[in-house]
């Protein structure tokens, strides 16, 4: 599936032309009785699904965007056809255009007409925060509903207490039916790689260190001719590839908040910022970095790998190795992609970064109710659905005989999600049928990522990029207080503006390494420390959640 889990679709790949879909024959395998899916609670005494009723409920939320130009509405999508049938709550869909969402949400706000369900990011898209949204009357407070009509949901986060604690706000209020990651390996999705054949011809190792990097795009670009020898994103944000701990992490700092010896820091405020920006800086001057790295886009960053322009970069299992190297071996068989470890200074060292999403994040797939509806009951029971036995399969796999069968209690994929024959992409075929590769109310399975990473070189990139101390030094999901989160936003967007532009003057040569000093004050007028403030006081209301 991001916080570059802050990109809505994490293990998406480039969508490709759509066509018609036709379901697999081959029937699907009876659960065994009793049996239980991993990371759900069994069905409890409460609703029978299909619900029996005529009631008509409002849903607002983006369309994934690997389903554009195949799809025009929500209510084309199988999946959301199935939800319904299977809960038997018919919906009526609002979609913002993709990639549009927080202007429609914000347009949505101020008309003071909100559907009974919105999926959105509540706890950092709505000013002021979650509990303001409940205080100004936008969102229920879900607390008594899922005490009373949320079984399944209610016994998973009372059995998984360091989950129940990202969830809810500091004052204990459940504010979204959640999107929960079951496993470690469905955190990690992003790192550093590198062009393996290229490194086998010049007889150069995987680096490690910086000093290791130096050297080998100092040979990409001399001995390879490489033009952009290390490339990675820049949008929407300046740099947008080192946000979850590449290189930058190499010299103890990240680019957000983190969390050192039990306090908050921000990462640009450090010196050890500064000697990133002079490493960046020569890296730029010597040609290591694309020169046109601060406009970088998704689309150049395609174009640079698959023409080998660029023989290292940051990119994700997914949509990273799964569309790159397939591209490069087309035109060249031998090319090959092998992940790098998170950059460090000394050879042996544990990286202190990498990227890491915690089991509950606010971005994508989590769902609030509307205070105003008059249907709250019935939307917490059709939510509730993705986290019982077969909402969880469901959610995770789709349709039994459709989209997966279960083979000795094994739900595997058919060809129509893996080798479609209408030629779409398995994140294509995926977001058709179920929700488990972008999130959603349920609890994502591990099965999911087993199948949907084909490659060894995928499945070899998790196994490297996990081997960080994020877990120690990485922010969980505070919440600051309403007041705080005002105040918060205000700050942040200036000092967000100033570190873009302040790190790119510095890395292109327009102001001079000591620039850094002004640019340190002018954080400090900004009151970066009331935001550090902020933030060391929600982490202290977070542990005794």
């Amino acid at each position: 599936m991001k916080k570059s889990s802050r990109i809505s679709s994490l293990l998406a790949v480039v969508v490709l032309s759509g066509g018609t879909l036709a379901a697999c024959s081959k029937p699907a395998e009876p659960a065994k009785p009793g049996a239980t899916a991993p990371g759900t609670a069994p069905s409890t005494a409460g609703t029978t699904y299909p619900i029996k009723t005529d009631t008509t409920l409002q849903y607002w939320g983006e369309m994934n965007a690997n389903l554009n130009g195949l799809k025009s509405s929500l209510n084309e999508v199988p999946f959301f056809q199935e939800w319904q049938k299977r809960t038997g709550v018919k919906l009526k869909f609002t979609q913002p255009a993709t990639g549009q969402s927080k202007e429609a949400f914000n347009v949505m706000l101020a008309s003071g007409e909100l559907p009974d369900m919105v999926e959105y990011d509540w706890l950092s898209g709505f000013p002021g925060g979650p509990e303001k949204a409940i205080n100004d009357g936008y969102i229920l407070k879900l607390n008594d509903m899922i005490d009373k009509h949320a079984p399944n949901l209610k016994k998973y986060l009372k059995d998984h207490p360091d989950v129940d604690k990202m969830v809810k706000t500091d004052n204990g209020s459940y504010f979204v039916f959640p999107f929960i990651r079951d496993h470690e390996d469905l955190m990690v999705y992003q790192g550093t790689m590198l062009r393996k054949d290229w490194l086998d011809e010049l007889g150069l190792p995987v680096p490690e260190t910086m000093d290791e990097w130096y050297t080998t795009l100092k040979a990409f670009k001399e001995k390879k001719g490489s033009k952009a020898p290390l490339s990675f994103l820049s949008k929407p944000r300046a740099m947008e590839g080192i946000y979850n701990g590449a290189f930058i992490g190499a010299f103890g700092i990240h680019r957000l908040f983190y969390i050192d010896n039990n306090q908050v820091k921000f990462g640009p405020a450090q010196p050890e910022y500064k000697q990133f920006l002079a490493t960046f800086r020569k890296w730029y001057e010597e040609g290591l970095l694309d020169k046109n790295f601060p406009g970088m886009d998704s689309k150049a960053l395609d174009a640079n790998i698959t023409s080998g322009v660029s023989g290292a970069m940051i990119g994700n299992a997914g949509s990273g190795i799964g569309k790159w190297l397939p591209a490069l071996q087309a035109k060249d068989p031998k090319a090959d992609l092998i992940a790098a470890p998170y950059p460090v200074m000394k050879k042996g060292d544990k990286p202190k970064f990498g990227q890491k999403d915690f089991a509950f994040t606010s971005i994508t797939g989590n769902v609030a109710i509307s205070a105003k509806t008059k249907n709250a009951e019935l939307a917490v029971k059709m939510l509730d659905y993705g986290y019982g036995e077969q909402g969880h399969l469901f959610f995770n796999f789709g349709t039994p005989g459709v989209s997966y069968n279960l083979e000795n209690g094994y739900p595997k994929y058919t060809d129509l999600i893996m080798n479609n024959p209408e030629k779409l992409a398995p994140a294509q075929a995926m977001s058709l049928y179920f929700r488990g590769s972008y999130g959603g109310t349920f609890i994502q399975d591990k099965r999911y990522i087993e199948q949907y990473l084909t490659l060894k070189q995928q499945k070899d990139a998790l196994a490297v990029w996990k081997h960080t101390d994020n877990d120690k030094y990485g922010l969980p999901p505070v919440s600051p207080t309403p007041q705080e989160a005002t105040e918060m936003a205000k700050i942040m967007n200036d000092v967000n503006t100033l570190v873009d532009e302040a790190s790119l003057k510095i890395i292109l040569g327009s102001e001079p390494l000591d620039y850094f000093d002004k640019y340190v004050e002018k954080l400090k007028t900004l009151r970066i420390d009331r935001a550090v403030e902020i933030q060391n006081a929600a982490l202290d209301r977070y542990k005794k959640r």
